[in-house]
């Protein structure tokens, strides 16, 4: 989380997949834990330039990517829509790598 805990953007309706809520279950992790991670711009195991492709879309409202291991080593995705034309984000979802 940021110093203030606050998120620094708006993750609008949260879904997961059923891959990846099994595999959050099997590992003993809430998708609280990855969501609150994401929110606060701690965007995981991405590449330096993904890293500040998502620093931007904060402010500019593009598609934003993050990366996690479970505890399990399965890697989730966290991925929240690109902003519509009022700046609205409509969903954030979290899933397997394997399948976005």
């Amino acid at each position: 989380m940021n110093a203030n805990g606050a998120a620094k953007f708006c993750l609008g309706q949260i879904v997961a997949t059923p891959g990846a809520m099994e595999a959050m279950e099997e590992s003993g992790q809430t998708p609280d834990f990855f969501l609150n991670r994401h929110a606060s711009a701690d965007w995981g195991d991405v590449c330096p330039e993904d890293w500040q492709l998502n620093d931007e879309a904060v402010k500019n409202g593009s598609r934003i990517l993050s990366a996690y291991r479970t505890l399990k080593g399965k890697k989730l995705w966290v991925v929240t829509d690109a902003a519509d034309d009022d700046g609205h984000r409509a969903a954030t979802t979290i899933l397997l790598s394997e399948e976005y």
